[in-house]
């Protein structure tokens, strides 16, 4: 046996389509809704954010989705991405479980994000769009659409959580390098942004502040729009060319996931490497257990409630049924960024309500420890998101020691941590805690879910 065993794939494995798991779903979605009216919205309300054939997958029931050859193409630059069995992890834990991990670190940007920064960027292109105005929590959204977007001539405005901003000043380099422009947010560039820095000046900002105010510029600009790098329906399906690539390596392998984990923010990651064997599994294929991981500071799907809300903090964009803590929560700075959005994608949420997945929540300092402990083993140093997935997966190992099991584990290595090595210097100097939330404020953000939305 060798210490580490990889499975390759070639270009012309690449898949060719998108997964989309609605045409499987044993029953349909809530529909979103307009903020303003609270009735469903149809392709025309979204148009003033977003290119037509994004909307068009957004609400689409097809099972597959063509990829465009440009896009394609572009993938090829760093795709098929590896996917690696973890022997040296495997014998430091002395677990009978067999653990399996596909990389997504290997992109330009370091991290999944770019298999839907690519199309995004292209279909926005093919309508004729100049400006993009996005959010960004960690900083791998925003470097990986300043990337996508170099490919196709377009101009940028990136809002970069204030938190992260300050943690994470490479990342702004990085998305400079590419040609973007980057701000902390709340910023004083938008109206959302004013005003919630005339009430709280020395706010560390959110995901859903960044999202008011990347919409809010895209609203208020005809030749701009926006391009979001989780939570909605068509970002989901572009990720799952990670799940469908790891299909096949799993056939390789001579074996298949009896469990697979991903760690969750807003829900992309997770559903690109899960959403194919789910698919698959719902077609009446093979039995897997599915393992959501999330900050036990931002727990959105083991905490929060099921019910619909708004995508941001200022109201401004659409109603969506999902897992929330409440537009207006706030989560502390740990240094899981792109892990702290008050909500859960509503395709994960959904699955997650019919009993099709499971959730648990971690804690920071167990999941850094599991990063290094990986990091010494496989030789890859993972993103603090990342860290997450590798804790779960960790743990089932050593739940198969226990019961003696040599049961198969799956789980998506979504990023490295390369520009995240302040967050490890602070992890080994004793600087980081176990930070969760404040109970009343949660009260309060759930407090302020929309009523009408809402009613029985």
């Amino acid at each position: 046996m060798t210490d580490q065993t990889k499975f390759l794939l070639t270009e012309k494995d690449i898949p060719k389509s998108w997964y989309n798991i609605q045409a499987d779903l044993p029953s349909p979605m809530a529909p979103p809704l307009h903020p303003g009216t609270g009735q469903p919205i149809g392709p025309d309300d979204l148009a003033p954010l977003f290119p037509m054939e994004l909307i068009m997958q957004e609400v689409s029931q097809e099972r597959e989705i063509d990829i465009p050859e440009p896009v394609r193409n572009a993938y090829c630059q760093w795709r098929p991405t590896p996917l690696y069995r973890a022997h040296r992890l495997e014998k430091a834990l002395d677990t009978p479980a067999k653990i399996y991990y596909k990389y997504e670190g290997v992109s330009p940007s370091g991290s999944h994000k770019p298999n839907t920064s690519v199309p995004q960027a292209f279909y926005n292109m093919n309508e004729g769009v100049k400006k993009l105005s996005t959010e960004t929590g960690a900083g791998q959204w925003g470097s990986s659409l300043a990337y996508a977007a170099a490919l196709f001539d377009l101009e940028v405005q990136v809002f970069m959580v204030k938190v992260s901003f300050q943690q994470k000043p490479y990342r702004k380099a990085m998305m400079e390098a590419y040609g973007a422009k980057c701000v902390a947010s709340p910023s004083e560039l938008t109206q959302a942004g004013r005003a919630i820095l005339e009430k709280t000046p020395d706010s560390t900002g959110s995901l859903g502040i960044a999202i008011s105010e990347a919409v809010e510029v895209a609203a208020t600009n005809d030749d701009t729009k926006y391009a979001l790098g989780s939570v909605l329906n068509h970002v989901l399906m572009h990720q799952t060319i990670v799940g469908q690539e790891a299909m096949r390596q799993m056939e390789m392998a001579g074996d298949y996931p009896d469990v697979i984990v991903a760690c969750t923010g807003g829900g992309s990651n997770f559903a690109g490497i899960a959403f194919p064997f789910l698919g698959a599994k719902l077609r009446g294929g093979h039995d897997v257990r599915i393992v959501a991981v999330e900050p036990a500071a931002c727990p959105t799907l083991t905490r929060g409630k099921f019910a619909y809300d708004y995508g941001d903090t200022a109201q401004m964009a659409p109603m969506v049924k999902m897992h929330t803590l409440g537009a207006g929560f706030i989560p502390s700075g740990f240094h899981a960024g792109g892990l702290r959005y008050h909500g859960m994608a509503p395709l994960v949420s959904h699955v997650q309500e019919l009993g099709l997945i499971e959730s648990h929540a971690l804690h920071q300092l167990e999941c850094f420890e599991a990063g290094v402990l990986f990091g010494r083993t496989e030789s890859i140093i993972p993103a603090p998101e990342a860290t997450h997935a590798v804790r779960g997966a960790i743990a089932e190992a050593l739940r198969c020691k226990e019961e003696g099991k040599s049961e198969t584990i799956l789980f998506n290595l979504c990023g490295h941590g390369h520009f995240d090595m302040q967050a490890y210097t602070d992890y080994f100097a004793g600087k980081l805690n176990d930070q969760t939330y404040d109970e009343s404020e949660l009260a309060m953000a759930l407090a302020g879910l929309p009523s009408v939305a809402n009613a029985p």
